[in-house]
């Protein structure tokens, strides 16, 4: 049974998101979908918050949004004010950071993200899908790194991993240009793990999350770490850090483990 846990202490502004568990389940759902889901940064304050408060528990997190798009990205209008008082702060850069933690907590060693995306996936939407480590998207699903429209750069993580997936020529091309790329194209150049009809959308993430959480925790963790740190690794120390993840499982499960 879904609980919601919204709370004061977590809640964006009203209707902005909901954030649910299901046992090792949990969603968190972007629910302006009168303005395409576009982000604030009180939506950025109540995820954060969201991701610090998660119970232990939880293996894998969906990130959703309601309605015909994922999300449209800033909501400009809502963050006008903020934005040109950015540069001149004397704690700007903590502001930043502060909304990259909104994001950066989707990468934790010890879950598996999902991202169920339809519709515009636009800059921070873009950057909110590419936070994630899975990306199941539907066929009508368009995504640009559009903060170039602005005059901005990607500021919210998203650079890093975009290159990790697409290569260091394709990510520059995207940010540079702000162009759209649609399901084919994100499928066939790494940004989509699958592409799905737009009503399958839902039970496709769910799927995903279930062949998940059929896999050991203690392994499952492990071997994000190693692919995680496999692009930085020369073949010898990945060979290193693949013995002693092994090691590590073997010894768990002879009941050797601490």
């Amino acid at each position: 049974m879904n609980a919601n846990i919204s709370s004061a202490s977590a809640d964006p502004s009203p209707g902005e998101a909901r954030f649910d568990l299901d046992g090792p389940v949990a969603t968190v759902t972007l629910c302006r979908p009168q303005v395409l889901n576009a982000q604030t940064p009180e939506l950025w304050a109540g995820l954060r918050e969201f991701g610090r408060s998660l119970p232990g528990d939880v293996r894998v997190v969906i990130v959703r949004g309601e309605g015909r798009a994922f999300s449209s990205g800033l909501d400009t209008t809502a963050a006008a004010k903020n934005l040109g008082s950015l540069a001149t702060s004397p704690d700007g850069d903590a502001q930043i950071a502060a909304f990259q933690e909104a994001f950066s907590w989707l990468r934790r060693p010890s879950l598996i993200s999902v991202a169920a995306v339809q519709g515009h996936a636009i800059g921070a939407g873009f950057q909110l899908a590419l936070a994630c480590d899975f990306r199941v998207v539907a066929e009508d699903v368009s995504f640009s790194m559009a903060e170039i429209k602005l005059g901005l750069v990607p500021d919210l993580g998203g650079t890093k991993r975009l290159v990790e997936l697409v290569g260091y020529a394709r990510a520059l091309e995207l940010c540079v240009t702000g162009r759209r790329v649609q399901a084919a194209e994100a499928a066939q150049i790494g940004l989509a793990n699958v592409v799905v009809r737009r009503e399958e959308l839902d039970a496709a993430a769910r799927d995903l999350a279930a062949a998940v959480l059929a896999g050991p925790r203690d392994a499952v963790i492990e071997i994000k770490a190693l692919i995680g740190q496999a692009a930085a690794h020369t073949f010898a120390q990945q060979e290193a850090a693949e013995r002693a993840a092994q090691l590590r499982r073997i010894a768990d499960l002879s009941g050797l483990g601490e």
